[in-house]
């Protein structure tokens, strides 16, 4: 049996907001903003691919969830609100990324895979269709080459986001996943879209992408038992983004990608802010 294994980030923060006068902050949290809040909806260009990081946060069966512990919050004696809460966390689940190391012996780390890889041009691609009469499809060669077919042109130098239409059920764990259990024996049970390991060496070898982007919680399908597309892309230093949200609201093409990872010295991977930048039509 093939378990995942990542190191656990913890970490305590301080904040520092205004306050109102009954000393309460003056702005919503990310997990309370509704859905046509800035937190959903593309503000001046900029639309967000990262899910909040909360007790609905989906990891792998295997790792333990997210855990926000919140600290002394209140008015000082010099009247001025602070608080300074901690969290616990997997270095993979929810949004995330794969360094090459995930997979990889004596590959990046994530504090060393470059920041070319992470921004630049992004696409999607499609395949919503396939996959919703098949969830263990598996994204082709065919599948890519069918794609620059249609937009004309090349996925070479791309941040390519591989749309299965998954995101929709997220944070149901059983929609997800296939499964809502927990723990080695949920492994077996998972069932969900990834790419082919053949099209992952075609991406990296023949297209020499930037990086590869996925609405589910592997770039493998949920059936692997190999890991086969995280080895080939690991082997030529080429990350991978996990559980991207929001590829509903993108364009085909035409729009560019950051994605910053929490920079974890020696890490395999870690929490991911991602976000698109698309042109607004005037």
């Amino acid at each position: 049996m093939v378990y995942r294994i990542a190191l656990v980030v913890c970490s305590a923060g301080a904040v520092v907001v205004a306050g109102n006068a009954a000393g309460q902050p003056a702005r919503q949290s990310a997990t309370e903003a509704k859905p046509d809040s800035p937190e959903t909806r593309p503000t001046s260009g900029l639309i967000d691919l990262t899910y909040p990081f909360d007790e609905k946060t989906i990891y792998w069966p295997t790792a333990e969830g997210f855990v926000f512990k919140p600290g002394k919050a209140g008015v000082t004696e010099r009247g001025y609100y602070y608080v300074a809460n901690s969290f616990c966390a997997a270095e993979h689940g929810g949004t995330h990324i794969d360094a090459p190391i995930h997979f990889y012996k004596d590959h990046e780390t994530v504090d060393q895979i470059p920041l070319r890889r992470l921004v630049g041009p992004g696409v999607v691609v499609d395949v919503r269709d396939k996959c919703a009469k098949d969830p263990d499809y598996l994204i082709t060669v065919q599948d890519l080459h069918d794609w620059e077919e249609k937009h004309g042109t090349l996925l070479a130098d791309k941040i390519v986001l591989l749309q299965t239409g998954f995101g929709r059920y997220w944070p149901d764990r059983k929609k997800y996943l296939g499964t809502d259990e927990r723990g080695p024996e949920a492994v077996p049970k998972l069932h969900f879209p990834g790419l082919d390991p053949e099209a992952a060496q075609w991406l990296t070898e023949q297209r020499q992408i930037r990086s590869v982007g996925i609405d589910t919680a592997s770039i493998d399908r949920g059936q692997s038992q190999l890991f086969g597309s995280h080895v080939a892309l690991f082997k030529n230093e080429t990350p991978a983004f996990e559980n991207v949200a929001h590829l509903d609201k993108l364009p085909a093409q035409g729009f560019t990608i950051m994605a910053l990872p929490m920079k974890i010295a020696g890490g395999s991977g870690g929490p991911l802010r991602i976000i698109a930048q698309v042109p607004v039509k005037k």
